[in-house]
């Protein structure tokens, strides 16, 4: 009996005769000579039908496969170097599982908006395929980090009782008797909590964000990974963000450079993240910005123009610190020594990708933060629980929130972060 192989590992069995189940990629004969591309989601590989050498019945069977055709090939391994992935099969016998009906991405070209509607059929397609596997693998780099570290997981809760991030970007439902419920917009509060029981944690789930935004840089459901660290300052959360994206990068240039090339990814801007990454204050990126030709105001907050053209002064990640405090979050820490200004950073990414990493070092005073709450006009019942976090043995700590979809775009170089998800959600798209 010929043993059951993925494609992937066709090296271990070369001049013996194995089973493939798959799907039908692609068709095309040449004489007597007919070649069936099939997929079986660890790659693709050409299979070899000879009139005369292939039996007449396994022959005929090449009529009835159509794209997406499902099957299963037996053959005979032969290493080919001009074979997609250095392998193809001689065939020996097929059998149909199921006859594909019209499929409908054929290898022509289709608009983003009919792709996007056929995204769970478009994941099948050579591209999404290669990002998704990149993505796979930078969730695992990002996971492995902190778990060498001596970091603890950290599960936050997606329904939560009060907005994080501000008030205007919530998604809001009703919550049985108890009032109103709202969808994460991020889990930093709960690992807050969580840092001063275990020291170090992070979680790693959705976060969700109702802004009206159409920018390429925008999902309203998005992943998220946020380590909080008990004792730490902000030049600490620095250091440990920028050791953190240096890993994941290495990691995933290493274990992806077969779907890099299928991207066309040009790997080299991103062989020279490494540590150290530039540092500068949000006063110096303003002057970035007015050199630049930018008619920009100071205390405003950076949008995405700004971004990209100060991170495009650089060719590793830049890091921006010492924000004015009116435009973040009511739980930054001021600078002690000039209260005008947040100990909060942005790591924005090189190539024009802007934004990946946020974070700061929090408030740790019982009576500014319930000032601070007061001042964002936010509800302080919902926040008791997190204001018991400054009477009971409060210290300095810091952490930060790094996207997922964002940094992948900028991995993969995509011109849009809907690519980076499965299935994307955005202000006009919540189907399929």
């Amino acid at each position: 009996m010929a043993p059951d192989v993925y494609i992937e590992n066709l090296s271990e069995h070369v001049g013996k005769e194995v089973k493939i189940y798959g799907w039908v990629y692609n068709k095309r004969s040449s004489g007597k000579i007919r070649f069936v591309l099939v997929r079986d989601g660890t790659g693709i590989l050409q299979c070899v039908m000879v009139k005369g050498e292939t039996p007449d019945e396994v022959f005929d069977k090449y009529d009835l496969l159509t794209q997406e055709t499902s099957l299963i090939v037996t053959g005979i391994v032969n290493e080919d170097k001009r074979a997609p992935g250095g392998y193809e099969l001689h065939i020996k016998d097929i059998q149909i599982i199921h006859i594909a009906q019209d499929y409908p991405i054929t290898p022509k070209e289709h608009g983003i908006d009919f792709l996007m509607d056929h995204r769970h059929l478009w994941l099948r397609s050579r591209r999404p395929n290669a990002i998704l596997r990149i993505r796979h693998r930078l969730v695992k780099a990002i996971r492995d980090f902190f778990d060498s570290k001596g970091f603890v997981l950290i599960d936050a809760p997606i329904l939560t009782p009060a907005a994080c991030e501000g008030t205007t970007t919530l998604f809001e439902t009703d919550y049985f008797d108890l009032g109103k419920a709202y969808l994460s917009q991020s889990g930093q509060l709960y690992v807050e909590a969580a840092a001063m029981a275990f020291g170090k944690v992070y979680c790693f789930g959705p976060t969700f964000r109702a802004e009206k935004s159409k920018t390429r840089r925008h999902l309203t459901e998005f992943w998220m990974v946020e380590p909080e660290v008990a004792f730490y300052e902000l030049e600490d959360i620095m250091n440990l963000a920028e050791e953190f994206v240096e890993y994941i990068v290495a990691r995933v240039l290493e274990t992806s450079k077969k779907e890099f090339e299928v991207l066309e990814r040009n790997t080299e801007p991103l062989e020279k993240i490494k540590r150290p990454f530039p540092r500068i204050s949000y006063n110096e990126a303003v002057e970035i910005l007015r050199k630049n030709g930018v008619d920009f105001q100071w205390g405003n907050d950076f949008g995405n123009t700004d971004e990209t053209i100060i991170s495009q002064q650089f060719e590793k990640p830049v890091m921006v610190h010492h924000y004015p405090a009116a435009v973040k979050a009511f739980y930054m820490k001021r600078d002690p020594n000039d209260e005008t200004y947040a100990l909060a950073f942005d790591m924005l990414a090189p190539e024009g990708y802007g934004e990946i990493i946020g974070g700061s070092q929090r408030e740790d005073d019982y009576d500014t933060l319930l000032k601070r709450i007061k001042e964002h006009n936010l509800p302080v019942e919902a926040f008791d629980w997190y204001l018991d976090l400054r009477k009971y043995g409060s210290v300095p700590h810091s952490g930060f929130g790094l996207g997922v979809e964002r940094t992948l775009a900028w991995i993969c170089g995509l011109d849009h972060v809907r690519e980076t998800i499965p299935f994307p959600r955005m202000i006009y798209r919540i189907k399929p």
